[in-house]
This record gives C-alpha cells, structure tokens and sequence, in this order.
C-alpha cells in the first residue's frame, strides 16, 4: 500500500466531490417528479463518500501494478466524467445531457472493470460497488428526464 498514491486518487475523488456542494440538488431537485424506488438524500453523500475511498484504493492498486496503462487511463476518464455530471444535471439542469454524460460514466466505469480484471482482479472488484450505484443512478436520470419533459435548462 502506498498512501501517497493513494491520497492522489483520493484527491481527484475529493475534487469531483466538490461539484456536489457547488451545485446541490436544492428546492428545484425536490420538486421534480421522481420514482418512488429514490434513494433517500441521506444515502447520496454516504454512498459517495464509500464509493470515493473504493475507487482510490482501486486506482492505487492499478497504479502500483505492471501493464497499468489503459486501466490508468480509464480511471481518468471517469472521474472526468463524473465530475461533470453534477453541474449539468444540477447546475444547469439539462437532464437529456446529463444523461448522454452518464451513459459516458456508466461506459467508462465498466471499461474500468474490464480493463483492470487482468492487471487487479481486487481493483476491479472494488469498482463493481459504483458500476451498481451508476446503473442506479442512470436509471434515475432517464426516469427523471422521462418524468419532467418541461423543466427549463439553465444558461
């Protein structure tokens, strides 16, 4: 285990997570016609905050190992991905765009499992938790948008 490694990581996870306090769900959010299988909002930043640590102990791990490269940049591309979920969907409220960049994420964390199973098998067990939560959280997207066909971006 190298804890500086892993502490980058954690600082990129950190990084997207700040997008969830600039732009929070807020009063427009709660008037939005959602399902009712909606998680509760307490279980988003305890999810997250779970979810954060496992993607940085995955990303240490492929870091550390031989043939690193592609599951590296695969790491990289969703954690860009999932930094900019929060201000389109939230901050500017585009569902349908928010649900192309969630689509991009989804891809993006399974092409993590894939691509990490030959060089980590654990890293890439580590990311099956959020590969679920982003499944969820794609569905609530599109049923969210399917829902609200009337709400008015911003910008």
């Amino acid at each position: 285990m190298d804890w500086s490694i892993f502490a980058l990581y954690f600082a990129a996870c950190a990084a997207a997570a700040t997008t969830g306090a600039m732009f929070q769900p807020g009063a427009w959010y709660q008037t939005l016609d959602k399902p009712n299988w909606t998680p509760p909002n307490w279980l988003f930043p305890v999810a997250w905050t779970c979810l954060y640590i496992l993607m940085s102990f995955a990303g240490m791990r492929v870091a550390l190992a031989d043939g690193n490269a592609f599951p590296v940049t695969v790491w990289a591309l969703q954690i860009a991905l999932n930094t900019l979920w929060t201000p389109i969907f939230f901050g500017l409220r585009r569902l349908q765009a928010g649900m192309i960049v969630i689509l991009f994420l989804w891809l993006s964390v399974a092409g993590f499992v894939v691509a990490a199973y030959p060089v980590d098998p654990i890293a890439s067990l580590l990311f099956a938790p959020y590969l679920l939560w982003v499944s969820v959280a794609a569905a609530l997207n599109f049923s969210v948008m399917r829902r609200n066909p009337d709400v008015k971006p911003i910008g």
